[in-house]
């Protein structure tokens, strides 16, 4: 009998840690520009450590579609991502790799059981969006958090051309 009490104890705790599993959630927008020639804009997600040094790629959104792979070409106008990650890279990266994205917000979370948060030590990070678009500007944003995440949290910086709001929400 005390076998069942202890397997019950045992899912109880396996259930309760993927309850309380940190989440790290993304808003990212896209906002609308009223330009001649309007691209969708190159983004990269990425943290790094709060000193700046990269730690886990999160997501890069470029063209996919152009034959011969050819919308890597302009990732490198993702400077900063660029020299810190990017050009040692070969695309596209499963689980990384995206479409571009319209005009509008778009989420992305992911839980602590993801790779790159896995790998994190405790410390102060900082979450970077960079934006490059054609026959546009370039714009980097950067959200300051710690992990592991010890409460739920929100912060919001506004971008004033190739990003809009973005919002990041950590809970524990």
């Amino acid at each position: 009998m005390q076998w069942k009490t202890t397997a019950a104890a045992a899912l109880l705790a396996v259930g309760s840690s993927t309850a309380m599993a940190a989440e790290l959630k993304l808003n990212v927008e896209i906002p609308a520009l009223q330009v001649a020639e309007y691209h969708r804009p190159y983004v990269a997600i990425w943290i790094e450590t709060d000193k700046g040094r990269h730690q886990t790629d999160l997501a890069v959104w470029y063209d996919l579609e152009l034959k011969d792979n050819e919308g890597t070409k302009w990732l490198k106008d993702l400077r900063q991502w660029w020299r810190r990650s990017g050009r040692q890279l070969e695309f596209p990266v499963d689980g990384l790799s995206g479409a571009t994205r319209p005009v509008g917000t778009h989420s992305l979370t992911f839980g602590d059981e993801h790779a790159g948060l896995v790998a994190m030590k405790p410390g102060d990070y900082q979450l970077v969006v960079e934006a490059a678009r054609e026959v546009g500007g370039r714009e980097l944003l950067k959200l300051p958090f710690t992990w592991p995440v010890a409460a739920a949290s929100e912060q919001t910086q506004n971008g004033e051309h190739e990003l809009g709001r973005v919002t990041l929400s950590l809970k524990p």
